[in-house]
């Protein structure tokens, strides 16, 4: 037993995010000071880009919009809905996924986020702008992540067929749940208000096409030339297109928010806190339900992993079309992101080194 857990040990000490994707919290920084000084230097530009709407007032920037779409599409084309059919023969690790993704995260966001806004952060931040930050932390949490899930779960070892369900699942969710959820936790946790017709677009243009497309060309190429080819093949040529589409928007957004940034630095540490003991929380609750419930490590590790991940690029991208790109809210959303690759590695570690609280595959009853 002692030298097949060394032996696991070592495959995992193997295992390594690649060139983007290990250093992403460093491009995000690099793109803050790109997009700071872009829109420092060269306000014009920025404005006229500012001003590239789809219509007069809609808040959707069409070179965000695009870049979103880059980002977007590749993530969706990984989902196989195709194997939702296995749901049952492991119930209590996506049950336990559901219950946190859905009734607890959200909701104890908007809770954290009201208490340090509203409250613990008052002397720095004034209410106006605590209820942009409120909005965009629920924004972020109300999006359970997708993409890089699978890098996570990759690096714990994880099932990688049962995170394709508890992602496909999610998603299937989240086209129903996200607009309500966004909504009515907004409107009651700030003064703001949430129009339903926006975030409906919102939900259509970057959840329904994205993933519509995503399946269509998922099938197709599927069918054309096989699965292997399309998961191996086809989908890593996407990676370097999704990363670069994401650094991107960064730099416009942080363009766009030249002349808050730099006169409330501050404000960006501030927006991290709640988002980093949000994040702890929710993978905690996730990982000690699943192992109250005896459910395998290789379930655990991912299921705690989307607990405390988001959907970062959604998030951005429906705090930009409510808000606009300038906003506090799309500022806190960009903050997750900053945060996300070290925080979810730190998560990684300590699902690598308390494996052996979990039963082996055999003795599972998930």
């Amino acid at each position: 037993m002692a030298t097949t857990v060394q032996a696991a040990s070592r495959s995992l000490e193997r295992k390594r995010l690649n060139f983007f994707e290990r250093y992403l919290t460093l491009w995000v920084g690099l793109c803050m000071v790109a997009g700071l000084a872009m829109g420092k230097w060269a306000p014009s530009t920025v404005q006229a880009l500012r001003s590239m709407e789809f219509g007069q007032g809609s808040q959707v920037n069409v070179p965000i919009a695009v870049l979103i779409w880059l980002m977007i599409i590749p993530m969706m084309m990984k989902v196989d809905f195709g194997a939702i059919r296995d749901v049952g023969q492991k119930p209590r690790g996506l049950l336990v996924t559901l219950f946190v993704n859905w009734l607890v995260k959200p909701f104890s966001m908007a809770l954290i986020s009201w208490i340090f806004f509203r409250h613990v952060f008052s002397a720095w931040i004034a209410p106006s702008q605590a209820d942009q930050y409120i909005a965009g932390t629920i924004i972020l949490a109300a999006a359970p992540c997708t993409a890089m899930v699978f890098v996570w779960s990759y690096l714990t070892d994880g099932d990688p067929a049962y995170t394709l369900v508890q992602v496909s699942v999610n998603d299937l969710i989240m086209l129903f749940l996200f607009a309500p959820i966004v909504r009515f936790l907004v409107s009651g946790a700030s003064s703001l208000s949430v129009p339903f017709r926006v975030l409906l677009y919102s939900v259509i243009a970057f959840i329904v096409i994205p993933l519509t497309v995503g399946v269509l060309v998922r099938a197709w190429l599927t069918r054309q030339h096989g699965r292997q080819w399309f998961e191996q093949v086809f989908l890593p040529k996407f990676s370097p297109v999704t990363i670069l589409a994401l650094l991107a928007t960064l730099v416009f957004i942080f363009a766009f928010q030249a002349d808050n940034i730099t006169g409330r630095y501050l404000h960006v540490v501030l927006i991290a806190i709640p988002i980093l003991i949000q994040v702890y929380f929710n993978s905690t609750l996730a990982y000690g339900l699943m192992r109250i419930l005896k459910v395998q490590h290789s379930v655990a590790a991912p299921g705690a992993l989307i607990g405390a991940s988001n959907f970062f690029e959604l998030a951005v991208a429906t705090a930009i079309a409510l808000f606009g790109p300038g906003s506090g809210a799309a500022l806190a959303t960009v903050v997750g992101v900053l945060v996300e690759v070290p925080v979810m590695l730190s998560v990684c570690g300590v699902c690598n080194r308390t494996r052996h609280w979990f039963p082996a595959e055999a003795e599972s009853v998930a």
